[in-house]
């Protein structure tokens, strides 16, 4: 039997090339590739604008079901498909998300793929890679102590301060700071009042730079923010106090895509970060739209289950860029499918496959969603040792009983040569120009029909309920111009409804509506459902427990 290697092993043994390499296959010039090392550079906004001219190549979306404990490997599959089709020789370029560092040293792990369909520097990416994060997080504080300071020294806006909206943010899951007191201690300190704090991946900052095509258009979109209103309902902008020509300097270089590889030195651009559960959960518009015009194909993933990550990609981030995805793939797990059907987690590695005919209905719910978009889709069986042959048969069959195919892949163990299969499916998928992609709601719907019609197409609910002061709020913002913004659910990802503990595909819940937010930058309307925070906590046991440095000096523990 093969020794078995952690995934931080078989990065850390990678035999990288150069990044200049990885840029020329690409047809990057080296002077248009700001190096950060050897093995990362960002690609420079003269070479993006360069480009915007070129032929487009064929976008390929990759999702998954429901995350549970026992684990999809969507990322890892995004990886493998994106080697597996150069492998296959086309020339293909992987897109995916930065990873933030709040559960890297929490629960959740890395972003960067695993096995041998990884992407590296997988430490560098897992920690601060570029600044990006750090650099969204200023941005976004220096306009929230702007607010503050414009408030101090008269207030000529007439913030009403029991209104601010702008919340602080920092990249690090911390529930004491959710909600805090601010300016205590005086005159001298300001006027006190009640704020909070959101993960850096919930920022309308981080969703701003992900859907700005470039830098013109992202200050304007940072004038765009609303970060408070005054005592007669009108809102304030960032621009109202100045703020937003200091903010883009500070993103200049974050604007960016960064430009990495594979194991197997095929090219990735790893850009953005924001969460699916509480934010729109994709890569940046221009990491995505420069890859396009590079590549013949381009991988991509949107975060969590397709409930969450794919029904963002195809209504917000598809409809602002004017995307049209040709093929989507669909990731799931024999594990994973018996967690839904009822398995404890000790228990996965046993043959069971009542459970896993039961499980199969998330996945089958998954697929008739993606349907509803006009995009044709192929599931990916993400393989496990433990996995049986009848097991893996019951899935394939069940797959095609839905009238779709699914495929067997070994990527995680065997890298490019384990997803061949996958690979020539997804060019036949997206050659075939059977795509008939449209988004699920008109722009001119109502907002809170926007949300009953996520709630019954995409997660089976009966209805989405909220408080009048929820449906007055989306009716004020309806007048005020904002009714045509798509909308932006932030809701738990590990189930269909708002309870994270129900599994499977259930249908006829009820959705509540807690608090609904405007990101007018951005330009989505956030759904705040059930208990979903944007501050998460850290568990009982964080991951940053079993985080060390060894006698080498290497990282330990980070995935």
């Amino acid at each position: 039997m093969a020794e078995f290697k952690s995934d931080i092993e078989i990065a850390r043994a990678a035999d990288k090339k150069p990044i200049q390499e990885i840029g020329a296959r690409l047809g990057i010039p080296p002077e248009h590739l700001l190096p950060y090392g050897h093995d990362k550079a960002k690609v420079s906004a003269g070479y993006i604008k360069q480009v915007r001219g070129n032929r487009e190549g064929k976008l390929i979306l990759v999702t998954a079901i429901n995350p549970t404990p026992a684990g999809e490997g969507k990322t890892t599959t995004t990886v493998g498909l994106g080697d597996g089709l150069n492998r296959i020789g086309k020339k293909a370029v992987i897109c995916i998300r930065e990873a933030s560092l709040g559960p890297n040293f929490g629960m959740k792990g890395g972003a960067a793929g695993g096995g041998r369909a990884q992407v590296v520097p997988m430490e560098d990416m897992n920690l601060h890679f570029t600044g990006d994060f750090h650099a969204i997080t200023t941005a976004h504080n220096l306009l929230a102590a702007l607010i503050d300071n414009h408030i101090y020294w008269g207030n000529e806006q007439g913030i009403d301060i029991r209104r601010i909206s702008w919340r602080r943010v920092m990249d690090m899951n911390d529930r004491a700071l959710r909600h805090v007191v601010v300016s205590l201690g005086g005159v001298a300190n300001g006027f006190p009042r009640e704020a909070g704090f959101d993960i850096t991946v919930a920022s309308e900052v981080m969703a701003i730079l992900c859907l700005a095509s470039d830098l013109r258009d992202l200050e304007k979109r940072l004038g765009d923010i609303i970060i408070g209103y005054r005592r007669d309902r009108s809102p304030v902008h960032a621009r109202d106090i100045k703020a937003d020509g200091a903010m883009a300097v500070l993103l200049k270089e974050a604007m960016q895509p960064n430009l990495v590889q594979t194991l197997e030195n095929n090219p990735a651009f790893v850009h953005g970060g924001p969460f699916a559960n509480i934010a729109h959960g994709c890569n940046s518009v221009v990491a995505t739209t420069t890859a396009l015009r590079l590549a013949d194909y381009v991988v991509t993933e949107a975060g969590f289950g397709a409930d969450l990550g794919a029904e963002k990609f195809f209504d917000i981030k598809c409809r602002k860029a004017g995307l049209k995805p040709a093929a989507a793939v669909i990731v799931a797990t024999v594990r994973a499918l018996k967690m839904n059907g009822g398995v404890k987690k000790e228990e996965l590695g046993k043959e069971d496959l009542a459970a896993l005919k039961k499980g199969c209905a998330n996945l089958g719910r998954h697929i008739e969603n993606v349907r509803q978009f006009g995009v044709p889709a192929v599931v990916a069986i993400n393989h496990f040792h433990s996995d049986t042959e009848a097991e893996i048969r019951a899935v394939k069959e069940y797959v095609a009983s839905l009238g779709e195919e699914a495929v067997l892949c070994r990527h995680w163990a065997e890298g490019s040569a384990g997803i061949e299969e996958l690979a020539h499916k997804v060019v036949g998928l997206a050659e075939s120009g059977s795509s008939q992609f449209a988004p699920l709601y008109p722009d001119d719907m109502p907002l809170f029909e926007k949300i009953n019609t996520i709630v019954k197409r995409i997660y089976r609910g009966s209805e989405a309920i909220a408080d009048k002061s929820v449906r007055d709020q989306l009716h004020q913002w309806e007048a005020q111009g904002y009714g045509n913004l798509p909308v932006c659910m932030a809701k738990t990802q590990y189930s269909f409804s708002t309870d994270p503990n129900l599994r499977g595909a259930p249908v006829d819940h009820v959705v509540p509506v807690r608090e609904v937010r405007l990101s007018a930058g951005a330009g989505f309307v956030v759904a705040v459902c059930g208990e979903i925070m944007t501050m998460p906590g850290l568990p009982k046991s964080p991951a940053s427990e079993r985080i060390f440095l060894n006698e080498q000096g290497q990282i330990e523990g980070l995935f």
